[in-house]
């Protein structure tokens, strides 16, 4: 069954791929969605049995991969509690993704080649989670690297959704180079990639130096920053965040399979997988806090002024991965996981309804050019709602059990930079309540704005609503026509209606997951039935003490985001529903603050200016100077033109006239005698 899991999504592939052209899209859609529903039931009985169950994990060797002295990796399946929650978020939130796609993509004439992708990209991340040494996990990380340029740049006729997908795999390259040094340096550390023998050995590496980068520096903390290094690209973690809001460029399916349980959370598995490593490297735990703390907030900062609705969510993402690494940090592991859990339910239900939002809207984006559809689309504005919901911590959803024991679990911890992540957090809880109700009615309240949008003098009518200062330099960012078309053009009245059935049902399944997934697993996730549910799939050391401290914290700390959602929730209403005006008299007031967070930091326009442009200059220099202006000119240039030379000469000797020739001929006979005669002299 294992086996199963996870080679059906490569059946899948391997089908809809090659040979899609000649069975039809419709019997690729069928074939690809129904081997991931198969996997889905799996990955839920794997789920019960393990997790759940009385199960204990196992290893199975499927194949010897490779052994080279003393570096020996087999193909293997590593089935635990953690693989197990996994197994269930990938699989299921994939499956939902097949079958939300048959209705979104229904247009598209390269739906196999879509639904390969799909496939293809769940196989990849499914390896991974699975992975029982570092080099197999590798080789699953770099194939969701792969899969994920395939398919944000699905449409490649588009000049930005090619941009956008070589941006991700070049900005993701970054962070794999460090988590390849750090495989190098385990297995340099410890003689083996395989995962019992890292964390048997792991223990006895507390306090050893190592000569790295021309100095003395613990052995651990090195390792583990190189490989968190990492999870800062996959996981799209602050200085290596900017491909992922460009990743909206692909379909908003697959939007919600990058953003909402599998590529951006591999970095979070990879750190939990890891954590008897991490558990021996405090000073990089603590990297990690901080690192996590400021994503949180500035993601959340980035996401106050964003119009295009899927931008939003994209940094809502960010933001809450932020969360994730500050549980990591603070050792509370557990609670990282299961806010990944309860993340994938309400973050894909946002995206695929932001998706049915956008094909009610043909194609249209942003927000500024939507309002009042709520009772237009009323079940997709449901679905949204308990989507936020979840999203902002509202009690007794998902959020609400899973954020607010991350807000916890770092008051409590006594880790450097950990009051630093608990400010963090919860300030990025009140940004994140705002910003999410103020998409919220932006989109499905207040007066439609859609039927001026629509009319033919469509970019006056655009223009009339744009804030005072909305970016001109990032128009190419703002209403990207999502479906690869110009549907979003459309002239005439506009009447949004609800999308296929087949788009709705994965609606309502993940808005179960949204409101109920908390509630059902905290106490296995983070409570009393921890020691059972996880039976040693993620490594605590003696003086890990985090899940018991966090239990003990203030009643007024539990309380604080739960106030701070009230309060974004309070704010966001005021703005958008009580005075609308406002954002427009604030954009107004504080021109400079507006444009930076509108321009996200400039960290895209700092990179350009520090690494783009450089590497474009240098690269001209060697291509003008170097390579035509040296190589070219001594050599292959070079020697032709000898040759030419050298050629044109000779084709003078032959004048045509016999005088010349006989002269010539006269010489040469000469030549020869002569030697012939002082020659034969001894």
């Amino acid at each position: 069954m294992y086996a199963a899991i996870l080679f059906l999504p490569l059946l899948g592939f391997l089908i809809a791929g090659p040979f899609g052209r000649y069975i039809g899209a419709r019997p690729s859609e069928l074939v690809t969605t129904s081997l991931l529903f198969v996997c889905a039931a799996f990955s839920w009985f794997t789920f019960a049995h393990v997790a759940l169950g009385e199960e204990p994990g196992s290893v199975r060797v499927l194949a010897e991969w490779f052994s080279s002295g003393a570096l020996k990796a087999d193909w293997t399946i590593r089935v635990d509690t953690l693989t197990a929650v996994m197994l269930v978020v990938v699989t299921t939130v994939s499956a939902l993704v097949h079958l939300y796609s048959i209705g979104y993509m229904a247009d598209d004439p390269s739906r196999p080649r879509f639904f390969s992708y799909l496939s293809l990209f769940t196989f990849a991340m499914l390896m991974l989670v699975t992975a029982d040494n570092l080099l197999q996990m590798f080789f699953g990380w770099e194939g969701v690297g792969l899969a994920s340029y395939l398919l944000i740049g699905f449409w490649y006729q588009k000049p930005s959704a090619n941009a956008a997908a070589i941006k991700a795999f070049v900005v993701n390259r970054v962070g794999d180079f460090g988590f390849l040094l750090g495989i190098f340096m385990v297995f340099g550390l410890t003689g083996s990639v395989a995962f019992d023998q890292i964390f048997a050995a792991a223990p006895g590496l507390a306090g050893k130096n190592v000569y790295v980068f021309g100095g003395w520096f613990d052995a651990m903390t090195v390792t583990c920053l190189l490989l968190f290094m990492g999870a800062m690209g996959k996981s799209a973690q602050f200085l290596l965040h900017t491909w992922l809001p460009d990743a909206m460029e692909g379909p908003t399916p697959v939007s919600a399979l990058i953003h909402a349980a599998t590529m951006v959370t591999a970095g979070v598995f990879m750190v939990a997988r890891l954590s008897p490593l991490f558990e021996q490297a405090p000073t990089a735990l603590s990297f990690v806090i901080l690192t996590g703390a400021t994503t949180a907030f500035f993601a959340a900062t980035v996401g106050l002024v964003q119009n295009d609705i899927k931008r939003v969510i994209a940094y809502s993402t960010c933001s809450q991965l932020g969360y994730m690494f500050v549980a990591l940090g603070v050792g509370a592991y557990s609670a990282g996981i299961f806010h990944l859990f309860t993340h994938a339910f309400f973050k894909a239900l946002l995206f695929l309804g932001a998706g049915a939002v956008i094909v009610a809207m043909h194609h249209e984006q942003d927000m500024r050019q939507m309002g009042g559809l709520a009772r237009k689309i009323p079940f997709t504005f449901a679905m949204m709602t308990i989507g936020t919901l979840a999203l902002t911590g509202f009690p007794y959803t998902a959020g609400y059990f899973s954020k607010d024991a991350i807000i916890e679990t770092a008051f409590a911890s006594h880790r450097t930079f950990a009051f630093y992540g608990f400010l963090m957090t919860v300030i990025a809880a009140g940004l994140t309540s705002f910003y999410s109700w103020r998409l919220v009615f932006m989109t499905f309240f207040g007066q439609p704005k859609w039927d001026e949008a629509h009319e033919p003098a469509h970019s006056l009518g655009a223009a009339a609503v744009h804030d005072a200062h909305a970016d001109d330099a990032h128009a190419h960012d703002e209403g990207h026509d999502d479906h690869g078309h110009d549907d979003h053009a459309h002239h005439g009245p506009l009447d949004p209606r609800e999308p296929a059935i087949v788009m709705l049902i994965p609606l309502a399944v993940l808005s179960l997951g949204a409101l109920f997934a908390g509630a059902l697993f905290h106490a296995d996730f983070i409570g009393e039935k921890f020691s059972e549910f996880w039976k040693g799939a993620i490594f605590l050391g003696p003086e890990n003490h985090i899940l018991h401290e966090m239990h003990e914290v203030p009643h007024a700390v539990s309380l604080i985001p739960t106030v701070m959602m009230a309060l974004g929730f309070v704010v966001a209403v005021f703005m958008y529903v009580i005075a609308p005006a406002t954002p427009r008299r604030l954009a107004e007031a504080l021109p400079g603050l507006y444009r930076f967070l509108l321009n996200k930091w400039y960290f895209d326009e700092l990179y350009d200016a520090i690494f783009v442009k450089p590497a474009i200059a240098i690269g001209r220099v060697f291509w003008k100077k170097g390579d035509v202006g040296l190589i070219d000119r001594l050599g292959p240039d070079g020697v032709a033109a000898r040759v030419v030379d050298a050629t044109g000469r000779v084709v003078k000797l032959q004048s045509g006239y016999i005088y010349h020739y006989a002269f010539a001929m006269m010489i040469g006979l000469a030549a020869i005698i002569t030697w012939y005669l002082v020659g034969s002299v001894r």
